[in-house]
């Protein structure tokens, strides 16, 4: 997927493409390209380079979760009881989840509309998405400066024909979508209480809390 990018648009034009870009869900835009482009500009220095990006992409991710988190009213009663035990081992692990998504260049949206509708801090999704965010920008930008811009972009752009990009958004939201039903479906009292069973006790002070 081939986009034009002025580089004289300067930091705010980075922000506001990584906010695009990190908005939309699904659509996977290559804004870190950018970023790699304007890193060897000596006209741009690159720590504000790398927080552009970071402010921008995790102020578009912060939107998708809170979309899932209030979204999360239309779910039944039953729905959200069976989902306590999994909201509270999300409540103590998944900084580590969202902090992971956001340092590396996967599919974000896989962890954080679940994690949304999990009912994760949002403090702590921002704290640990603009940890992950500033730690790849940073990567990104250095990587670039040290020559390294070859090796980078093959494994940050996306060149794939506009029917491929079709149908890749069609997969993740399927996927996301097939996520959605079981995660609300699933009785996640029988499983978590295996593997961690402080996740299924008290659930009747949690259950006040919805």
């Amino acid at each position: 997927m081939v986009l034009e990018f002025d580089p004289t648009l300067g930091y705010i034009g980075l922000f506001t493409v990584s906010f695009v870009g990190s908005v939309i869900p699904f659509i996977p835009v290559p804004f870190f390209v950018f970023l790699t482009i304007m890193s060897v500009d000596p006209a741009f220095d690159p720590h504000i380079l790398a927080l552009s990006t970071t402010i921008g992409a995790t102020a578009g991710k912060l939107i998708i979760f809170y979309a899932s988190y209030y979204g999360r009213r239309v779910l039944s009663k039953e729905s959200k009881h069976k989902m306590l035990p999994l909201q509270k081992v999300i409540a103590r692990y998944g900084w580590f989840a969202s902090f992971i998504a956001a340092a590396t260049p996967v599919p974000d949206d896989l962890v954080y509309i679940p994690l949304g509708l999990a009912k994760y801090n949002p403090i702590y999704f921002l704290l640990s998405t603009l940890g992950g965010k500033i730690v790849i920008s940073e990567a990104v930008v250095w990587g670039s400066k040290l020559g390294l811009s070859d090796y980078i972009q093959p494994l940050l752009e996306n060149e794939e024909s506009a029917l491929m990009l079709y149908v890749s958004t069609g997969i993740l939201a399927v996927i996301i979508g097939v996520m959605i039903y079981y995660m609300t479906r699933i009785d996640w009292y029988k499983y978590m209480g295996k593997i961690f069973p402080w996740a299924v006790e008290d659930d009747e002070d949690d259950e006040k809390k919805e």
